[in-house]
């Protein structure tokens, strides 16, 4: 059975360990149905997947009716083991790669720190990306995949929220703040007239707080039904090292505050595992220290006032695939499972398990360590962010 209402959602971001990306090109029913009661059975009770865009929609105006098929397919494996899922679209931003079809690329724009790749059997990198808010082809086929896997999803009970997208801000950025809040309005509003009813999100990361990206969390918060958030100390100067778990309550309680006491919910956190051959040290903990930080950051979380929190990832990668990207140059991203590749658990699914069925906490009274208001914070977020952190620790200590 799906979780009582007011329980703390545990859930993970799933790729499959034998797939990852290509999840939905080469779906396998039976796989899917043995991850997912893996994931239930440890006492996750959401999965967040991805509609990587090239598999669903080859062309502005084609829809790939199979690859539909196979996300239905999910949603009915998903209720067969009593979870539900947070499906997330326009996929995009993907572990250190900006995944795009071949007609969505080749523009000017986009992050220049991560390559574009065009999915298929070679998986070419493209040059640059078609900017999503201000490319009018860009917005109607971006409507037409949300109506069309919305639609087919109408009503499913497995279905928990919908989410306009991973991280875009790393993909394009709107090129002012109107075109940013009419892109949500459009979306979500295609999306309610699709499934009517259904929450919606969208991912938004740490960066999103440390620079102006035009999509934040009171723009969430506006056309959205809750905020989500990213974050990893590991990736995060100013953090105690990779295992700085008060980082994540601090960017929930933060993202509220910004959000104007928005519901909040922290959908991605983890760390990578082991020691493989050309990896930084600084990313990489023991499978141990990674589990005692998957408790500290759950509890922080559900004190935070959060709905719930998801880990990255649900497993680690078959070694063929890392000769492939993302895996081949940002080799962390072989090993952030809670799953080794070959299916025995970690350490950290046990502090999962521990967890399993807690009713969630109201957000707290009052910040302490907030001394000024959204708009100077806004003003200065990257002298105000490491500042404010600071703030928060002491005051957690005191």
């Amino acid at each position: 059975m799906p979780p009582e209402e007011g329980t703390f959602r545990l859930g993970v971001n799933y790729w499959p360990a034998e797939h990852a990306m290509d999840w939905l090109a080469a779906y396998d029913p039976g796989a899917t149905r043995r991850d997912f009661a893996r994931a239930r059975a440890a006492g996750l009770d959401c999965l967040r997947v991805f509609v990587r865009w090239s598999d669903v929609q080859p062309a502005e105006t084609t829809i790939d009716t199979a690859a539909v098929g196979s996300l239905v397919d999910a949603a009915d494996a998903a209720s067969e083991v009593g979870a539900e899922l947070i499906v997330t679209l326009f996929v995009g931003h993907m572990s250190g790669v900006n995944w795009a079809p071949e007609w969505a690329a080749g523009g000017t724009d986009g992050d220049r720190r991560f390559r574009v790749v065009a999915p298929g059997p070679a998986a070419a990198s493209v040059s640059g990306l078609r900017n999503w808010y201000s490319d009018p082809g860009i917005g109607a086929a971006q409507e037409r995949l949300a109506v069309s896997v919305a639609s087919a999803l109408r009503g499913h009970p497995a279905v928990w929220m919908w989410d306009l997208g991973n991280e875009n801000s790393n993909c394009t950025v709107p090129p002012d703040a109107s075109a940013g809040t009419a892109w949500l309005e459009r979306m979500t509003g295609a999306i309610r007239v699709a499934d009517p009813g259904r929450l919606i999100t969208v991912g938004i990361h740490m960066e999103d707080l440390e620079d102006d990206r035009r999509i934040g969390p009171a723009e969430v918060a506006r056309y959205c039904d809750v905020v989500s958030m990213h974050g990893y100390p590991a990736y995060t100067a100013w953090a105690d090292g990779p295992t700085d778990d008060r980082l994540l309550p601090f960017l929930a309680l933060l993202t509220r505050w910004l959000a104007d006491g928005a519901a909040v919910l922290f959908e991605e956190f983890g760390l990578p595992t082991g020691t493989p051959v050309g990896t930084g040290p600084g990313r990489l903990v023991g499978e141990d220290a990674a589990a005692a930080y998957t408790g500290r950051a759950l509890d922080g979380l559900r004190r935070a006032g959060c709905l719930g929190a998801l880990l990255w990832c649900f497993a680690d990668y078959v070694p063929a695939l890392h000769a492939h990207p993302p895996f081949d140059e940002a080799r962390h991203e072989r090993s952030f499972g809670l799953w080794r590749a070959d299916g025995s658990p970690k350490p950290a699914v046990a502090e999962i398990t521990r967890r399993a069925g807690q009713l969630g906490r109201p957000p707290p009274d009052g910040l302490s360590w907030l001394d000024l208001d959204v708009g100077e914070f806004l003003a200065d977020r990257a002298r105000h962010l490491p500042r404010l952190y600071r703030r928060y620790c002491r005051a957690e200590l005191s």
